[in-house]
């Protein structure tokens, strides 16, 4: 697929995939096969589209479909299934180009609010909550770190990469976990240079072998006194990409509110 430039909102989103180009008909079912990917972590099949996605196209020319964006990299199968799931290429396809954007409910909104009425107003307690609630809210790992505190980083949430269902390799893990305990090391990962406020690194453009399955998702912070700095979230390649944006989003600006 020829890249453009990225835009939130699928193209023929609204319209039956039926009626679309062919080159919008394999965003759209790229768009969907990621999405329920990010829902189950299971293969995806063209019967799964059609039945949960009511798409107006047959099983066989989804396969036809699916088969095509396998060809150009942007998916693969596991050879026990004959499902697909998204490489990172895709992923990066997808985020840049395919997701649509979303807004935390009110009432997380309101939760976030609350955990940080309970906090002193002391900003080592407000960091450390911070990265707190934006674990609990993602699921993922969680980073906030301010600019000029050395090597200071609050840390959240590591306990869930093993409990990411795809992450079976114990090395693979003890890897990732290595990684999280280096703070000189995830300074330099999310102290990475943004083109804007909120950044996505997917796999291997990380540039440490050691979390080269994972994807970062990144943003700035600059608060009215003048304290600045990074919040992130550390998670798989199949994390919910639209919801990790729009929590850092909302944790950024409550940031920049507070302080």
């Amino acid at each position: 697929m020829t890249p453009r430039k990225a835009d939130l909102q699928p193209r023929g989103l609204l319209r039956p995939i039926g009626s679309l180009r062919e080159e919008e008909r394999k965003e759209r079912i790229l768009a969907i096969t990621v999405d329920q990917y990010i829902k189950t972590v299971s293969p995806v099949s063209s019967s799964c589209i059609v039945q949960k996605h009511g798409v107006d196209l047959s099983s066989a020319t989804i396969r036809n479909v699916l088969a095509e964006l396998e060809e150009e990299g942007y998916l693969t199968h596991p050879h026990t299934s004959a499902g697909r799931v998204p490489t990172q290429k895709g992923y990066r396809y997808y985020v840049d180009h395919l997701m649509q954007e979303i807004q935390l409910l009110e009432d997380e909104k309101a939760h976030i609010r609350a955990e940080y009425k309970r906090e002193s107003a002391e900003l080592d307690n407000l960091l450390e909550k911070t990265s707190r609630v934006l674990s609990e809210t993602t699921h993922c790992t969680s980073l906030v770190s301010v600019d000029g505190w050395g090597n200071r980083i609050f840390c959240q949430g590591m306990s869930f990469v093993v409990e990411y269902p795809d992450y079976q390799d114990i090395g693979k893990i003890r890897g990732i976990l290595v990684a999280l305990d280096e703070k000189e090391r995830l300074l330099q990962l999310i102290n990475k240079a943004l083109e804007e406020r909120t950044m996505i690194f997917i796999g291997k453009e990380l540039e440490c072998e050691d979390i080269d399955t994972c994807s970062l998702v990144v943003a700035r912070y600059q608060a009215k006194d003048g304290l600045s700095g990074r919040i992130a979230v550390l998670g798989p390649t199949w994390m919910n990409y639209k919801r990790v944006v729009s929590a850092l989003d909302y944790f950024s600006d409550l940031i920049e509110e507070i302080l």
